[in-house]
């Protein structure tokens, strides 16, 4: 049975005004369907517009252009009651634990803010629902009447996963949410993620730029560049056989846990910076740091092509 389309992304882009008559095109007609029960992942490095792409998503943005249907419905075109069902529908885990939670409020606040402005709970039904989710993130019922400074990264964390879960959701955006915490806890608290999603029927955005923990986490990833979807396709596939130039770099990054190994293999490396969103290059925007670019790349714009099956890719290598 073919599975549901829960949230379509199509040709949404995100243009900010920066001023001079300037403007930074953070998202570049990026389209992806994300299925009902799947963790879809989004990689790239710093500044490539994940996140840009996944707060126009959950409407913290409006979209310069394009749209996003959330189980039918325009996220971006909704009336105002359909506005508030899609704000419980659809939440989002911050990267920052420690700037996402306001530190005047104490956990249970923070966490039954969300129950007390949809009217879901009420007196002594909102303190046992807030007690039910500091559990269900492996905290203590005691942690409720404390305050965001006497936790640590990993637990405030937790706090904002029970925060983004509190009003039953059906998807959830991740951006970034273990690149602030020590290696030791990211495990913990994607694992965490991964039973959640299982016991709570949830779909996820995964955002990230590490793809060794992405891979871990996802069904399906989409690489981003400056802007640009330039890869999409099943988890495995995607490590085993990389196609953009960009992907195998990024890929040939990931440390390998044997010496001998590590010292042999070959790796891609990418040279030069990455360009200025503000003034990206023409043609294909990778061009510039491409080791195996064409004349072509810099004259048109590589289309979306399907190389393999569910295996989608924007290089003039595949046109």
């Amino acid at each position: 049975m073919q599975k549901k389309k829960l949230v379509q992304v199509k040709n949404l882009t995100k243009t900010f005004e920066v001023g001079k008559g300037a403007s930074l095109k953070a998202a570049d007609g990026v389209s992806f369907d994300i299925y009902e029960g799947e963790t879809f992942g989004l990689v790239g490095e710093s500044g490539c517009g994940k996140s840009t792409t996944g707060r126009t998503i959950i409407g913290l943005y409006n979209p310069t252009s394009g749209e996003v249907i959330f189980d039918g419905q325009n996220v971006h075109k909704a009336s105002s009651s359909a506005r508030s069902k899609l704000t419980r529908d659809m939440q989002m885990i911050f990267q920052d634990p420690y700037a996402s939670l306001n530190p005047r409020m104490n956990i249970s606040e923070i966490i039954g803010e969300g129950l007390q402005l949809n009217g879901l709970y009420k007196g002594k039904e909102r303190a046992k629902r807030v007690i039910e989710l500091l559990e269900m993130v492996g905290l203590q019922k005691e942690h409720a009447n404390r305050f965001p400074h006497e936790f640590s990264g990993g637990q405030r964390q937790r706090i904002g996963i029970a925060r983004a879960l509190a009003v039953n959701p059906r998807f959830v955006i991740a951006d970034e949410p273990i690149s602030a915490l020590d290696v030791s806890v990211q495990a913990q608290v994607v694992n965490l993620m991964k039973n959640l999603q299982r016991e709570q029927n949830l779909t996820y955005l995964f955002i990230a730029h590490d793809l060794a923990m992405v891979k871990h986490i996802s069904d399906r990833i989409g690489v981003m560049y400056l802007g640009n979807l330039v890869e999409m396709t099943e988890s495995e596939k995607l490590y085993e056989s990389p196609k953009h130039p960009y992907t195998q770099a990024l890929l040939s990054a990931i440390p390998v846990p044997d010496p001998d190994l590590e010292k042999s293999r070959e790796r891609t490396i990418i040279e030069g910076d990455v360009p200025s969103p503000i003034n990206p290059p023409s043609g294909c925007v990778f061009r510039t740091r491409c080791p195996v670019a064409k004349e072509v790349c810099a004259q048109h714009k590589p289309t979306w092509q399907e190389v393999d099956h569910g295996h989608y890719v924007a290089c003039h290598l595949y046109q």
